[in-house]
């Protein structure tokens, strides 16, 4: 199969025929600079020898060496050999708090919003690495099971939201277990948990759990977004619209404060660390270090065709017309007879 690594440098090719046209300007312009010069009547004697046919030739020669080496830059390519391309990584899995109190805006638009623009940002990070996202609020559930596609982690990371779980409440002991089922139960290593939440409301015994996950030899990093001064939770109509504040029975205003303590010792229980989220993402950045320098396992292993450049051969071409075109004069060689001095 043939091909052009890079196509796009073909339409460069437009300008032969104004090559071609300005090649035919020059000789015109040559031909009779030389009758200006010295007259019509003795242009003949001084150009007798001058072949117009090698002028020709020697113009078109440069022509075709420059579309030659045009050529050469689109990397031409014909035939195949086979690769063996293997993906190395880790495992990780995001798992992401949907519940009503990550909609709180002490950190704007608002910590969900924060939360899924921070988990972009590690999905760019990635190189190799399989991705999985748990959402959960009173019930947990998998958005996206481990896979090397980001670009589809990014497009259903995109569709969580709160409405994605009706059930309120915070049920991270059951949004951990759900994580923990999308790693292979037979490695020990190579397997890490994100998880962000403002740490509000645990239920499922969170910290149980963390400890059947360092068992499997899974390491949390928890990241804890929000404000602990506490913040108003807002409520929405049907149309997206905010109408207050969330109540309780008593009609006080329900303030969300980010609950630190339970998100550090699950992440100290499994040998990760806990951070804050702060307005760079910087934690995202330094748990993906962490992560880049663990022991990677083989992902994937697949065999790609790579086609074979063949550039040279045009390059190589159009150089040797720039060679010939050096080497081959405008006039023609004249066998002169002596016929005696001058007189």
């Amino acid at each position: 199969m043939f091909r052009f690594g890079e196509p796009q440098l073909l339409y460069l090719l437009v300008l032969l025929p104004l090559l071609v046209v300005f090649l035919f300007w020059v000789i015109r312009r040559k031909r009779r600079g030389v009758r200006i010069l010295v007259g019509s009547h003795m242009a003949p004697r001084l150009t007798g020898n001058s072949s117009s046919r090698r002028q020709w030739s020697k113009g078109l020669m440069v022509v075709a060496a420059v579309g030659l080496l045009l050529g050469g830059l689109a990397r031409p390519q014909f035939g195949t050999r086979l690769e063996t391309v293997e993906r190395e990584g880790q495992d990780l899995v995001v798992v992401l708090d949907l519940s009503a109190s990550m909609l709180a805006r002490d950190i704007q638009p608002n910590r969900l919003e924060k939360a899924k623009h921070a988990i972009g940002t590690l999905i760019g990070l990635l190189e190799g690495d399989r991705i999985g996202i748990v959402g959960f609020a009173g019930e947990a559930f998998v958005q996206c099971p481990l896979t090397l596609d980001y670009g589809a982690a990014r497009t259903l990371l995109a569709s969580m939201g709160p409405e994605s779980i009706p059930v309120p409440g915070t049920a991270l002991g059951e949004a951990l277990r759900k994580g923990l089922q999308l790693f292979s139960a037979e490695e020990e290593k190579h397997k890490v948990m994100v998880l962000i939440t403002d740490g509000e409301d645990h239920l499922g015994r969170p910290l149980e759990v963390a400890r059947e996950a360092a068992g499997q030899g899974v390491v949390i990093h928890a990241v804890g977004i929000g404000s602990m001064q506490g913040t108003p939770i807002p409520v929405f109509d049907s149309e997206g619209r905010a109408e207050g504040f969330k109540k309780d029975r008593s009609g006080e205003v329900v303030m969300t404060r980010l609950d630190e303590s339970t998100l550090r010792e699950l992440a100290e229980e499994t040998g990760g660390a806990y951070h804050r989220a702060s307005p760079g993402e910087s934690e995202l950045e330094g748990i993906y270090g962490e992560v880049a320098a663990m022991e990677k396992k083989q992902l994937a292993s697949i065999q790609v065709a790579q086609y074979e450049e063949r550039f040279q051969i045009p390059v190589l071409l159009g150089l040797v017309l720039l060679l010939a075109d050096l080497l081959l004069a405008e006039r023609r060689r004249v066998d002169r007879v002596w016929k005696g001095r001058f007189r």
